[in-house]
C-alpha cells in the first residue's frame, strides 16, 4: 500500500530524523514475527507523548507498514492490536499527522478490522477511529461511504463499555445534519443507545447523552420518538431531567438541558409539564454554563406558548433572576438571559404587566449601551417589542435617550442591527406625533436616504415602514414634505423604477398614498408627471396588491370634498385614469372592484 504525501519532504525535516527512529521502522520488516511484534511494542512506548518522534516515524513510512501488518491474515491478533494502538497514538499528534493517516487510507483498514472476532483488537480499532473522526480535518462522510458500517457499529454496541463509549463518540461527532440523523435513526440508534444512559460508566452515559443531543437537534421525528422511549421503566425525558440535578457534572447537566430544549422546540414535550418548567428553578444559581442552559430552555419553552410564558413569569423570583442575568459577567449568560426575556416579551399581557412591574427596560437599556454585537442584536430586537404602542415601557424608554441610541444602530455595519434600529424607530413613530421630529432630527435625512438605498432587503422594508409612520397625519405629512419633499419623491421614484420585489413596491406606493392624503403635500405628486405615470402603470399591474396600493393614491388625490379636487380629477381624467377605473370596476377581485367603484363615485358627485 502506497502512502502519498501532499508535498515533497524537505531536507531540513529529514535531517532531524534520528537513527533510533529509522531503527523502529526497520524492525517492522524483520522476517521474525516475534521481533516485529516487539518492534511495534517498542515503537508504541517511544511515541507516547512525543510529537517529534511521531512526525519522524510518519516521514520514514511507518504508517503504510503498520497498516499492512494490521490487515495481513498471517499477522497474530496481538500484533494487529498493537499496530492499531500505535496508529491511534500517531493520530493523537498534530492535525498533519491525521492528514497523513487519512492519505494512507487508514479508515477502511480500521473498519475492516472491526469484523474480527477478537474484542481487544476491535476496541483498539475503535479507539483509533474515535481519535481520527474527532479530528477537525476528517470528513464525516467517510463514516457513511460504506452502507454496511453503521449497522455493524450498532451491533458492536453490546460488546463492551469501551465499544459503547467509542462508538457513541464517533456518532456524536459525525452526525452533522438531517441526512446523517436519518441514517442513524433508521439503523436503530435511539433503541440501541437509550439503555446506555443507565450505564455504570460515566463516560458511556455522557457519550450516549451527546448522541441524543445531536440526533434531536432540529429534528422533530427523533424528538417525537425519544419522548416515548422507556429505559428501565422510566421515560427518556424523566431521565434527562434527573441528569439536570446539581449533583451531576456540569457537562451532563448542560447536555441534558440541550436534549430537553430540542424536544420542546419540536413539540415533543408538553410545555405545561411542571417537571420540565420548574425543574431548573433552583439550578439558576448554579454555574454559568447551567444558567446559560436554563435561560435557553426557558426561552424555548416560552417561544410560542402564552400559557407557559405566564407560568414561567409567575414562578417565584423568576423574573428577578432573569433580569439579574442581564448583568452577569459571562457574555454567554447575558446573551441567554436577553434571549429568554425576548421570548417572554412576545406576550402582550406580560408587556403590559410583569415587564413594567420589574422595569425590565432599565437593565435592557444599560445592556444596549455597551455590549458585543451578538447581545445587541437580541437586545435591540426585544426593545422593538417594548416600543409597541400599547407597551407602558414605551414612554420611559423614550425619555431615557432611546432615539439617539437607535439612530446609532442604523449606522452599524451589521445588517441585523440596522434592521432592529429602524424597526424600533418605526414602532416608536407609530401614533406618537411628538416624537417624529426627534427621530428625523437624530436620524438625519442623509442617513434616512442612505437606508432607503441599503442593499439589505429587511433594512429597506423597515425604513419604508418608518417613513410611512412618519407620514401618517396631515399636519406631519405637510410639514415633513415641505422640508424634505424633494428628496423623498426622488427616493420613491428610484424604488419604483428599481428591481425590487412586490412587498417593497407596495410599501412605496402606500407612502405615496399617505403623501396624497396631505393638504399641500399632494401637490408634489400632481406636479410630478413621472410619478403620476408610475401610479397609472401600477393600477394596471398584474399583481392585485400593487393595484390596490396605486388605487389608494388615486382615491386620495381625487377626493371631491377637498380643495382643488376638480382640477386634480380633470388632469387624471386626461391621463386615462377614469378609463382604468372603469376597467377595474369589473375586476374579479372584490376588494379592487369596490375601491374602483368608490373612486368613480368621486367623479359623479
Amino acid at each position: 500500500m502506497a502512502c502519498l504525501l501532499e508535498t515533497p519532504i524537505r531536507m531540513s525535516v529529514l535531517s532531524e530524523v534520528t537513527a533510533s527512529s529509522r531503527h523502529y521502522v526497520d524492525r517492522l520488516f524483520d522476517p521474525d514475527p516475534q521481533k516485529v511484534l516487539q518492534g511495534v511494542i517498542d515503537m508504541k512506548n517511544a511515541v507516547i507523548g512525543n510529537n517529534k518522534q511521531k512526525a519522524n516515524l510518519i516521514v520514514l513510512g511507518a504508517v503504510p507498514r503498520l497498516l499492512y501488518l494490521l490487515q495481513q491474515e498471517t499477522s497474530s491478533t496481538e500484533l494487529k492490536t498493537e499496530c492499531a494502538v500505535v496508529l491511534g497514538s500517531l493520530a493523537m499528534g498534530t492535525e498533519n499527522n491525521v492528514k497523513s493517516l487519512l492519505d494512507c487510507h487508514i479508515i477502511p483498514a480500521l473498519l475492516q478490522g472491526l469484523l474480527s472476532p477478537d474484542l481487544k483488537f476491535i476496541e483498539a480499532c475503535l479507539r483509533c477511529l474515535r481519535t481520527i473522526f474527532t479530528s477537525p480535518v476528517t470528513p464525516e462522510e467517510l463514516l457513511y461511504t460504506d452502507a454496511t458500517v453503521i449497522p455493524h457499529l450498532m451491533a458492536l454496541l453490546s460488546r463492551s463499555r469501551y465499544t459503547q463509549e467509542y462508538i457513541c463518540q464517533i456518532f456524536s461527532h459525525c452526525c452533522k445534519g438531517p441526512d446523517h440523523q436519518t441514517i442513524l435513526f433508521n439503523h436503530g440508534a435511539v433503541q440501541n443507545i437509550a439503555h446506555l444512559l443507565t450505564s455504570l460508566s460515566y463516560k458511556v452515559r455522557m457519550q450516549a447523552l451527546k448522541c441524543f443531543s445531536v440526533l434531536a437537534f432540529e429534528n422533530p421525528q427523533v424528538s417525537m420518538t425519544l419522548v416515548n422511549v422507556l429505559v428501565d421503566g422510566e421515560l427518556l425525558p424523566q431521565i434527562f431531567v434527573k441528569m439536570l440535578q446539581r449533583d451531576k457534572p456540569i457537562e451532563m447537566q448542560l447536555t441534558s438541558a440541550k436534549c430537553l430544549t430540542y424536544m420542546c422546540r419540536a413539540g415533543a414535550i408538553r410545555t405545561d409539564d411542571n417537571c420540565i418548567v420548574l425543574k431548573l428553578d433552583h439550578d439558576l444559581k448554579h454555574a454559568h454554563e447551567l444558567r446559560q442552559a436554563a435561560f435557553k430552555l426557558y426561552a424555548s419553552l416560552g417561544a410560542n406558548d402564552e400559557d407557559i410564558r405566564k407560568k414561567i413569569i409567575e414562578t417565584e423570583n423568576m423574573m428577578d433572576r432573569i433580569v439579574t442575568g442581564l448583568s452577569e459577567s459571562s457574555v454567554k449568560v447575558r446573551l441567554a438571559a436577553v434571549r429568554c426575556l425576548h421570548s417572554l416579551s412576545r406576550s402582550v399581557q406580560q408587556l403590559r404587566t410583569s415587564f413594567q412591574d420589574h422595569a425590565v427596560w432599565k437593565p435592557l437599556m444599560k445592556v444596549l449601551q455597551n455590549a458585543p454585537d451578538e447581545i445587541l442584536v437580541v437586545a435591540s430586537s426585544m426593545l422593538c417589542n417594548l416600543l409597541l404602542e400599547f407597551s407602558p415601557s414605551k414612554e420611559p424608554i423614550l425619555e431615557s435617550g432611546a432615539v439617539e441610541l437607535l439612530c446609532g444602530l442604523t449606522q452599524s455595519e451589521n445588517p441585523a442591527l440596522r434592521v432592529n434600529g429602524i424597526w424600533a424607530l418605526m414602532n416608536m413613530a407609530f401614533q406618537a406625533e411628538k416624537i417624529k421630529a426627534d427621530i428625523l432630527r437624530s436620524l438625519s435625512t442623509e442617513q434616512l436616504f442612505r437606508l432607503l438605498s441599503d442593499s439589505d432587503l429587511n433594512v429597506l422594508m423597515k425604513t419604508l415602514g418608518l417613513l410611512r409612520n412618519l407620514l401618517s397625519t396631515r399636519p406631519h405629512i405637510d410639514k415633513i414634505m415641505s422640508t424634505h419633499g424633494k428628496q423623498i419623491m426622488q427616493a420613491v421614484t428610484l424604488i419604483l423604477e428599481g428591481e425590487h420585489n412586490i412587498e417593497v413596491k407596495e410599501q412605496t406606493l402606500c407612502i405615496l398614498a399617505n403623501i396624497a392624503d396631505g393638504t399641500t403635500a399632494k401637490d408634489l405628486i400632481m406636479t410630478n408627471d413621472d410619478i403620476l405615470q408610475k401610479i397609472k402603470y401600477y393600477m394596471g399591474h398584474s399583481h392585485v396588491k400593487l393595484q390596490l396600493a396605486a388605487m389608494f393614491c388615486i382615491s386620495n388625490l381625487i377626493w371631491n370634498e377637498e380643495e382643488g379636487s376638480q382640477e386634480r380629477q380633470d388632469k387624471l381624467r386626461d391621463m386615462g385614469i377614469v378609463d382604468i377605473l372603469h376597467k377595474l370596476s369589473q375586476s374579479p377581485d372584490s376588494n379592487l372592484c369596490d375601491k374602483a367603484k368608490m373612486a368613480l363615485q368621486q367623479y359623479l358627485a
